[in-house]
């Protein structure tokens, strides 16, 4: 897998080249428009997004649900939609290396950093591991500002869902009122959800399991698990044989059963290391319309939640008294 460092020198060379082809696209005259139109970098942006704005807003994502955020070709087509774009929502935190080069190719002063039109949905949130150390190459894929993943805690969701709606009443004040209600009507319901999920989770508390990658520590923070290792010895790192086999004593050791991974990662050596410990390898997306039934940011975490304890049941996994 490339390194962050890699990517960025990527991108750029292909940000010349699309820019030059772009200019006959973006000169193009926009159409009157009755709704606002919002572009998320994903799915789960642009969830949350369609909630606040109802009626009143059209809303696209970047990324598709299956996809890995961190790595996302960079298209003409989307420095298009950004042309045509009121308001540019991303996750932040520097996950999406390529989102700037998007946005600075779409030729579109009100949705760069700064502008009116520009949010950046991290803002607020609870950040888990902001680095402590001079962050190297040698630490693999670190981000700088904390783990992006931060959207996988319902609680952020809510400070996603205000970010978003400072960005509608920049944008469009004289319907700020009809935003503001429909934010309290999310946060409602987040706040009736949620006890919900901590409920089936509790009895699972401290349960260990192995993830591929470190999307999940807001998700697990907030459920009651633990990560006891990674199937990458570093974020964005392949694993080597020694770590694998440093981390199939480990689970042996621990007696961890599930490793969690994420369907845009190949699943070779961590059915490898399920097949040598007896886990069971569990594919869950972390995104909305990652998996079939996942329509918005609210089914997401019913199809989480449901999933991993459908697995802690099929390993034995007994929920503690």
């Amino acid at each position: 897998m490339n390194s962050r460092f890699n990517v960025i020198f990527r991108l750029t060379i292909r940000f010349a080249l699309l820019t030059t082809s772009l200019g006959l696209a973006l000169s193009l005259p926009r159409q009157t428009e009755a709704k606002l139109f919002l572009v998320a970098t994903s799915t789960d942006i642009a969830s949350i997004a369609r909630f606040v704005g109802g009626d009143k807003v059209d809303v696209e994502s970047i990324i598709q649900g299956y996809q890995n955020p961190h790595y996302v070709d960079v298209k003409p087509s989307y420095m298009v939609k950004l042309h045509k774009a009121d308001m540019f929502v991303k996750i932040g935190l520097d996950l999406e290396l390529w989102a700037p080069i998007l946005a600075e190719g779409a030729r579109n002063s009100k949705i760069l950093y700064g502008a009116p039109g520009f949010v950046d949905a991290s803002v607020g949130a609870e950040i888990l591991e902001i680095p402590q150390i001079r962050v190297t190459r040698e630490l693999g894929d670190i981000h700088l500002y904390g783990n992006p993943h931060y959207w996988l805690d319902p609680d952020n969701g809510k400070v996603i869902a205000h970010n978003i709606l400072e960005g509608l009443r920049r944008i469009d004040p004289e319907n700020s009122a009809y935003y503001e209600e429909n934010e309290a009507k999310f946060d409602k319901k987040v706040d009736a959800l949620l006890p919900q999920l901590e409920a089936k989770m509790k009895p699972y508390a401290g349960t260990k399991v192995i993830t591929y990658h470190n999307t999940w520590p807001n998700f697990l923070n907030r459920f009651g698990l633990v990560a006891a290792g990674y199937v990458e010895p570093k974020p964005g790192v392949p694993p080597s044989p020694a770590h694998v086999t440093s981390l199939i004593e480990k689970m042996m050791m621990e007696k961890v059963k599930i490793i969690i991974q994420e369907p845009f990662y190949e699943t070779k050596i961590s059915q490898f290391v399920a097949n040598k410990t007896g886990a069971k390898l569990v594919i869950l997306s972390p995104s909305v319309l990652g998996a079939e039934g996942v329509t918005d940011y609210f089914s997401l975490f019913d199809y989480l939640i449901d999933n991993i304890i459908r697995a802690f049941q099929e390993m034995g996994i007994k929920p503690q008294t």
